[in-house]
């Protein structure tokens, strides 16, 4: 019930600013880690978690600043953290947007 209510909230933050890029050439909305996500060219670069949250994917890099700045947490996949998602909690919604577009960039610059 718990995750329910977390995932609903984290959607009230993610799909106004989803909406704007599915306005995009390439984008569209596609199956994730159990969850649909922004896609583009067919790679996702930003989903809701199953738990809630924002999870994007960013060069690790910037990953290890987002993480440092106590902003999100590294994505665990089968109990290691993935080195280039990233949690966002709803706590902080005013990360959402940037990272979102910091994924974006980094997604579509590396998909053919």
């Amino acid at each position: 019930m718990k995750d329910d209510a977390e995932r609903e909230r984290a959607h009230a933050i993610f799909d106004p600013i989803a909406e704007e890029y599915l306005t995009r050439d390439g984008v569209d909305i596609g199956a994730m880690f159990g969850s649909e996500g922004l896609r583009i060219r067919g790679k996702v670069f930003a989903f809701v978690g199953f738990a809630g949250g924002l999870v994007v994917k960013i060069p690790a890099t910037r990953a290890d600043e987002v993480e440092a700045a106590g902003t999100g947490h590294r994505m665990e996949m089968r109990g290691r953290p993935a080195k280039e998602w990233v949690v966002v909690p709803t706590s902080s919604p005013e990360a959402w947007a940037p990272l979102m577009a910091e994924a974006f960039a980094f997604v579509d610059e590396i998909t053919p």
